[in-house]
């Protein structure tokens, strides 16, 4: 999760509330030079394959990102499962979940992230069922299921030990999953779990509470809970609803209600900055629950672009090659959270990014997608990377990758 802005300068601006709930990217003009692509983390072992899944007979295949300590395992592992941006699931990208990983990979989990049938470049048509929640996120649980059933038969699954854990529409489908009496599974984490429905007559918010009430009554697994007081989709009122009724069923759940987190609470999870606030209870709860928690592996620190003193973050006339539609996109990414980074090209480009896996990456990609000439960076959070020797870099090189 995170946001995205990109364009070239000699486009329409786009006003601040055109880009809404997950990062998304502006298709722009046909390239003569490769885009950036976005590289895999070598430090936590990370890979992206097409996992062979069966759900309801049918064969398919999912995109799933794996990281994995060093060596064979058999490792604990932790599945955790996205949300749903808006707009067509085939276009939703990869989900990463970079800074939650790291810190299960240190504890010696092997992390999976798989996008479910029909999001990304996961195989299947995704399935809607409109206002019932129940159905949706037990829908969903059967490619968890399916997730689930695959992995186990990995050698470097310890299939005794699971977490499963989502965020959003993920964080219901965790839930209707405790419905199915696993093996092996110990404990569900939900963050900010829940499906909204914009427009229509569906009264999405009761749906929810008779979902979750739903759940409580068919599953003995303990779960714990974070909701934020400034989340976006699921306020603190509807998450008291959701764990009186969940707790009020059977359920055995905890809720941790987190004060506000940035601008949305609701992309916690996928921020670097969200570990201080999830993980001492997350540290209790798999603790209480039989799974490890001491750091076992050290993982190498994330190489930095350095700080190049050539001016001062906040100096907007500095900056090269933008025109005055670009400076006042530079100006608004300077009120942007951390992790951010701001990247521009030679020939009048430019793309900035907040939060979520990464944005280095990102940003370099996107405005590769629009740029003939080589994209760089030219600030990451409060420092200034940019020097005018790199200029003839290729923008791998410029990334630092």
């Amino acid at each position: 999760m995170g946001h995205l802005v990109h364009r070239k300068d000699t486009m329409p601006l786009f006003s601040p509330a055109f880009f809404v709930a997950a990062f998304f990217s502006l298709l722009c003009t046909s390239l003569t030079l490769p885009a950036h692509a976005i590289a895999l983390d070598a430090s936590v072992n990370e890979q992206v394959i097409m996992l062979p899944v069966t759900v309801h007979g049918q064969r398919l295949e999912f995109e799933t990102t794996i990281y994995k300590p060093p060596g064979n395992g058999p490792f604990p592992l932790l599945l955790m499962n996205h949300g749903k941006e808006r707009g067509n699931p085939t276009l939703q990208k990869r989900d990463r979940f970079l800074a939650m990983s790291r810190e299960f990979v240190k504890r010696g989990y092997a992390v999976a992230v798989p996008m479910r049938k029909g999001f990304s470049n996961s195989t299947g048509a995704y399935g809607d069922l409109g206002c019932n929640m129940t159905g949706n996120g037990q829908l969903q649980a059967d490619d968890v299921q399916a997730t689930l059933t695959a992995l186990e038969q990995q050698s470097w699954v310890d299939a005794d030990h699971i977490i499963v854990a989502g965020q959003s529409y993920g964080g219901l489908a965790t839930m209707a999953l405790g419905t199915r009496h696993i093996s092996g599974v110990r404990g569900l984490l939900n963050f900010a779990g829940g499906l909204r429905i914009d427009g229509g007559d569906c009264n999405w918010r009761d749906a929810l509470v008779t979902a979750f009430a739903d759940y409580a009554g068919k599953t003995a697994l303990p779960s714990l809970w974070f909701y934020g007081a400034n989340d976006s989709y699921f306020n603190p009122v509807l998450a008291s609803r959701l764990i009186q009724a969940y707790q009020g069923a059977g359920g055995r759940a905890q809720l941790v209600a987190f004060s506000n987190f940035k601008s949305d609470a609701h992309g916690m999870i996928g921020s670097r900055d969200g570990v201080a606030v999830w993980w001492p209870d997350t540290e209790r709860f798999l603790q209480s629950i039989g799974m490890p928690t001491a750091e076992t592996v050290t993982l190498p620190a994330a190489p930095k672009l350095l700080t190049t003193h050539f001016a001062a973050i906040s100096n907007i006339a500095a900056v090269p090659y933008l025109s005055d539609s670009g400076r006042e996109a530079y100006r608004s990414f300077l009120g942007r959270s951390t992790p951010r980074a701001f990247a521009l090209s030679s020939t009048g480009e430019w793309s900035w990014a907040e939060e979520g896996d990464d944005p280095v990456d990102r940003v370099l990609a996107a405005c590769q997608k629009s740029s003939r000439s080589a994209c760089r960076v030219y600030a990451v959070d409060s420092d200034v990377v940019w020097s005018e020797e790199r200029d003839a870099l290729t923008p791998a090189q410029a990334s630092g990758k």
